[in-house]
């Protein structure tokens, strides 16, 4: 699976933007989708996850209520609808893919996308 993330940009805090995650090669829709981000200076970590039928979803607790994740299987595509954005959440987001379910930890997924840098302005 080659992963294409784009979507990133400048935003004010309050704000909103949309990544989208765009999938080619394999079966799409046989799997899970994850959005991570890795601020300077820290770990890479999990954001959100997408099962593989889309009816499975997960969050960082930082970011519930916020951010809503979703996939269209028909375009090969995997959304982040990021809104109320903080400048805790400036990071570069990348996205993930895994077979079938969802992990929040990076190491069980199979392949990666490029990143695209997403910064909240205070």
């Amino acid at each position: 699976v080659q992963l294409q993330a784009s979507g990133g940009g400048l935003v004010q805090a309050g704000g909103s933007l949309r990544l989208s995650c765009a999938a080619s090669g394999r079966t799409f829709s046989n799997y899970a989708l994850g959005w991570f981000r890795q601020a300077p200076g820290k770990e890479r970590e999990f954001v959100a996850g997408i099962n593989w039928s889309g009816y499975g979803t997960n969050y960082a607790d930082s970011v519930k209520g916020r951010f809503t994740i979703s996939r269209d299987n028909a375009k090969n595509t995997v959304y982040l609808q990021m809104n109320s954005l903080k400048p805790e959440d400036t990071a570069v987001y990348s996205c993930a893919a895994r077979y079938t379910s969802v992990s929040t930890r990076p190491r069980s997924y199979d392949y990666w996308g490029q990143g695209t840098l997403v910064t909240v302005s205070s």
